[in-house]
């Protein structure tokens, strides 16, 4: 399983971004995917994911009437739609793979730096 996590960018506050997750062959078919993200000096958080079949999605609940998260399996890629991007949206966002079957996301990208500028 290889991911491949890009899209990030320097935007305004205010501003939107898509990110975009592209999966090794059928990952995104197979797998739940995740985006997490990193902040300076902070730890890893979940921000949202979708199930390896498309029909549940999480958010956490500073995004999640500004982010969306969806797939194309066609193209193995899942993408972040984030909206109305605040300061604290500066992070490196990771996209993962989860079996379904696990508890944990043991496949990850390398990261894609997004700053929120004011």
């Amino acid at each position: 399983v290889q991911l491949q996590a890009s899209g990030g960018g320097l935007v305004q506050a205010g501003d939107s971004l898509r990110l975009s997750c592209a999966g090794s062959e059928r990952t995104v078919s197979t797998y739940a995917i995740g985006w997490f993200r990193r902040a300076p000096g902070k730890e890893r958080e979940f921000v949202a994911s979708i199930t390896w079949s498309g029909g549940s999605e999480r958010y956490r609940d500073s995004v999640k009437d500004r982010f969306a998260i969806s797939k194309d399996n066609a193209k193995n890629t899942v993408y972040l739609r984030m909206n109305s991007l605040k300061l604290e949206g500066t992070a490196v966002y990771y996209c993962a793979a989860r079996y379904y079957a696990d508890t944990t996301y043991k496949y990850w990208g390398q990261g894609t730096q997004v700053t929120v500028s004011s």
